[in-house]
């Protein structure tokens, strides 16, 4: 069975597009389903400490797909390019869904779709 994470980014947690939000809700509510293995909030994925975390997470090799509920999927390739790499992660287990500006219900909603269908929004 694939071992699957879902890490959640906050920017910072001051960013208006988070603020109808409660991301512990939003974890909590896919930790009870057991939609995944891990979950896990990070302030700022897109910072240096983000791609410290990211390599280290994924060099463990114990993430075979990797869920990010944050900003655009499409940047978050790009933006976490260099931490994939360092840990050897194939960056076709990356699946990330945008979920700016919505309540908890809906980023939860979202995620739950994100990780059912294995798809990557806007991809």
């Amino acid at each position: 069975m694939a071992n699957k994470g879902l890490l959640m980014c906050v920017c910072q947690g001051n960013c208006p597009s988070f603020q109808q939000m409660n991301i512990f809700d939003v974890g909590n509510a896919i930790r009870r389903e057991k939609l995944i293995d891990y979950v896990a909030i990070h302030p700022q994925l897109c910072s240096t400490d983000g791609d410290r975390f990211l390599s280290t997470l994924l060099k463990g090799e114990g993430t075979d797909e990797l869920h990010i509920a944050a900003c655009d999927p499409i940047m978050q390739v790009k933006m976490f390019r260099d931490a994939l790499e360092s840990a050897g992660f194939d960056k076709a287990h990356l699946h990330g869904v945008d979920i700016r500006n919505m309540t908890t219900d809906q980023a939860v909603d979202a995620i739950k779709t994100m990780v059912g269908t294995g798809k990557t929004e806007n991809k």
